[in-house]
């Protein structure tokens, strides 16, 4: 079966999009889908060992957010780092690109400049600082990278961490692990639910939009993910495994095993899971709502199927759940 675009298309109304957390973490909303009996329970994200298969492993991406956005002139003047090439030499996406010419250095602050080294075919540039990018003197002109629907609020910078997160190096927040808190990591530890930990760098393509009609034409972009020796040993020992976010559904789905074993491993993935993908290490998912026409968005669908996350969707606008980053979730068992 062919499917383009439009299958994976939705109405929500701008309302519904969440524009900060809830307090505290755990109190957002959740919705739970069972595919074996397509029932859906409506309930809140702390009551979630309730429904969470016995001894299962919940399994986080502990990557945590870059503040890879830098600000200068009362925001009029951006880089927004993709990649520290070298200590000084960055890839970025700029604003306004007028000022980022070939060859042209400007000055962002009367301490720090910036000279554009080379402009890639996707508009990107490759800049030289005048300082490491680690130092000081950039501090305070960094910013958390929130999502363009969400409105910039550095106050919130703690919330669009995960309380787990400790590899720096993603440019989006793993979102479905934002309602977990210690307390409840605890409480559900202590039911015999472990957390083990995976990471995948989040890059910016997790926004970029798909604009190929026919899906199996999209280019999917790649992120760097690794398993330690000592998680794939966890990982073997899991009785089932609940996948907290897209995110970790890459890394254990990308992960070679050997004889149905993971093995420690690193590398950049571009796995594209779209309906008819077969499932070969998640059991369950833990999940936000995603955009329209997203590649998050065909991945939940190829959990479930594309009928029944039309369904789930549904009933979330019908039930005003708040939707993406800083939204409610669902659990898909």
């Amino acid at each position: 079966m062919s499917l383009t675009l439009d299958d994976f298309d939705y109405d929500l109304p701008e309302e519904l999009i969440a524009q900060k957390p809830a307090t505290p973490r755990d109190h957002s909303r959740l919705l739970i889908y069972n595919r074996s009996t397509q029932k859906i329970t409506d309930d809140f994200f702390y009551n979630i060992g309730n429904y969470l298969p016995e001894a299962t492993s919940l399994v986080v991406n502990n990557s945590k957010v870059e503040k890879c956005r830098l600000l200068f002139n009362e925001g009029k003047v951006e880089i927004f780092v993709t990649k520290a090439i070298d200590g000084k030499t960055v890839e970025a996406m700029v604003r306004p690109g007028k000022k980022f010419k070939t060859g042209k250095k400007i000055a962002l602050t009367d301490q720090l400049s910036a000279e554009t080294k080379e402009i890639t075919e996707d508009g990107l540039r490759i800049i030289r600082l005048s300082h490491s990018l680690d130092d000081p003197a950039f501090g305070p002109f960094k910013h958390t990278p929130f999502p363009p629907y969400i409105e910039r609020d550095e106050s919130l910078a703690d919330r669009y961490q995960t309380v787990y997160a400790k590899d720096q190096g993603s440019k989006a927040a793993p979102t479905a692990g934002l309602h977990f808190t210690p307390e409840l990591l605890e409480k559900l530890k202590n039911q015999g639910i472990e957390k083990k930990e995976v990471t995948l760098h989040v890059g910016l393509g997790t926004f970029a939009p798909v604009k190929a009609e026919k899906i199996e034409d999209h280019i999917m972009h790649s992120e760097w993910f690794r398993i330690t020796k000592k998680q794939a040993t966890e990982l073997n020992q899991a009785k089932s495994i609940t996948a907290v976010g897209t995110t970790s559904v890459r890394v254990l789905e990308s992960a070679p095993k050997e004889e149905g074993k993971f093995r420690a491993c690193s590398g950049d993935t571009d796995i594209f899971i779209t309906p008819g993908y077969k499932f070969k290490s998640v059991d369950h998912l833990i999940t936000n709502f995603h955009l329209p026409k997203s590649t998050l968005l065909m991945l939940v669908s190829a959990f479930t199927s594309l009928e029944e996350s039309r369904q789930i969707y549904q009933h979330a606008v019908e039930e005003k759940y708040r939707f993406y980053s800083f939204g409610d979730a669902m659990l898909i068992l």
